[in-house]
């Protein structure tokens, strides 16, 4: 990564503001954080803070306030949650910006972390506000992204705080970059990328620029409805993006001209609805009938894909194969994830869902690299610059 890091930069008694990403998932009913690996993911750029004397300020949103004060969407559980990992006190402001926070700032005593309330209770962060960058860029003397999760968004905190003061990656961001900048550059193979989840536009980008360099595609979750109906398959009530047929029929193409395997399901579970106590069953994906949808890959497609990964070197996977939020159309997604730890490769989780269904599951640790970023991830590997990132400094400029 050609962008300068917190290593690059004296920040010994320095006001350190830091853009984590700390949208963690929090229980509705009990407020609890029911995931905190986002929260472990920063721990290496905070701690090198603190080793160094730093008075550490963290940023960040949670959930969608947009623009309002949500009290089950402030930050104090974080900052407990944090406070205990750290094993000091983290304490919380009652705002992100104006006199008051300014004041919490400057009480701030070497190696102190405090973390300011919820950026998205105020409009302007999601506007990309000038004035509100300004205002938050009034507490640090250095700026720190370590939020790659969003720095596909160019928001005020994200984009926007480095015109302002002096703006370099944190550990966590540099780590992800590296990471996949390798993936696209410096595959081994075979390499197999797995694709889930609803949306094909999404991933549009991405699989055009992995297209040539991919020995196979593995296509499941909801976006292989509207592959299948690209091949002319029914696929009955299934949720397609029909705008995005013609596409998908295209990248099959593609992938045949450039010699990448695409595989499709070649049986799925079907249900009447997406509910837990819908009744379902296994079908081929040439039989699926009008009024059913699709749920989940059936164990034929299981075997399939288990099969083309267990003789891969490289894997990357983002999606789910099914609504694996409900139990009976989660096997899919959880045959995929048990079987990464036994692959004798580089495996690496592009975040969002599938990231939660892997630490669920309890294989974080068994995986070579669980991405912070769904989004973030698919438009950095889509070949697309992020607003994030292209805001920091270039080596030696500093």
């Amino acid at each position: 990564m050609n962008k300068m890091t917190v290593r690059d930069i004296e920040v010994t008694g320095k006001k350190v503001l830091v853009r984590v990403d700390f949208n963690v998932p929090v229980d509705p009913e009990t407020g609890a954080i029911v995931d905190d690996s986002r929260i472990r993911a920063t721990l290496p750029t905070i701690e090198y803070l603190i080793e160094r004397n730093a008075r550490v300020i963290l940023i960040s949103h949670l959930g969608r306030p947009r623009g309002k004060v949500v009290d089950e969407l402030r930050l104090t559980p974080v900052a407990q949650r944090l406070s205990q990992i750290l094993g000091q006190q983290v304490g919380v402001a009652v705002n992100c910006i104006g006199p008051e926070v300014e004041k919490s700032v400057e009480t701030l005593k070497a190696g102190d972390v405090l973390l300011l309330e919820n950026l998205r209770f105020h409009s302007d962060e999601e506007t990309g506000s000038a004035e509100f960058a300004r205002s938050l860029a009034r507490l640090g003397d250095i700026f720190v992204n370590d939020a790659f999760g969003t720095s596909h968004r160019a928001h005020a905190s994200i984009a926007g705080i480095g015109q302002y003061l002096p703006a370099v990656a944190g550990l966590l961001l540099e780590k992800e970059i590296n990471t996949l900048s390798d993936l696209l550059e410096h595959p081994v193979h075979p390499f197999t990328s797995v694709f889930g989840g609803a949306k094909v536009s999404d991933k549009v980008g991405m699989l055009k620029n992995i297209m040539d360099k991919v020995d196979c595609l593995l296509i499941g979750g909801g976006m292989a409805a509207t592959f299948l109906k690209a091949r002319s398959c029914e696929v009955g009530t299934s949720l397609i993006e029909a705008d995005c047929v013609d596409t998908a029929a295209e990248l099959i193409e593609e992938a045949r001209r450039s010699g990448a395997r695409l595989i499709l399901p070649e049986d799925v579970v079907i249900t009447d609805e997406l509910k837990s106590e819908s009744e379902w069953e296994v079908v081929s994906v040439d039989a699926i009938p009008p009024d059913k949808k699709i749920a989940d890959i059936g164990p034929a497609t299981i075997e399939n894909f288990r099969r083309e990964l267990k003789d891969s070197r490289t894997v990357f996977w983002n999606g789910p194969m099914g609504v694996e939020e409900i139990p009976q159309f989660a096997a899919g997604t959880q045959a995929l994830a048990m079987l990464l730890p036994e692959l004798n490769g580089t495996t690496i989780v592009g975040g969002g869902s599938t990231a939660e269904v892997v630490d669920a599951l309890g294989l974080g640790d068994s995986v070579t690299f669980i991405s912070t970023g769904g989004g973030a991830s698919l438009k950095f590997l889509g070949g697309e610059e992020l607003p994030g990132v292209v805001a920091l400094r270039d080596k030696g400029t500093l």
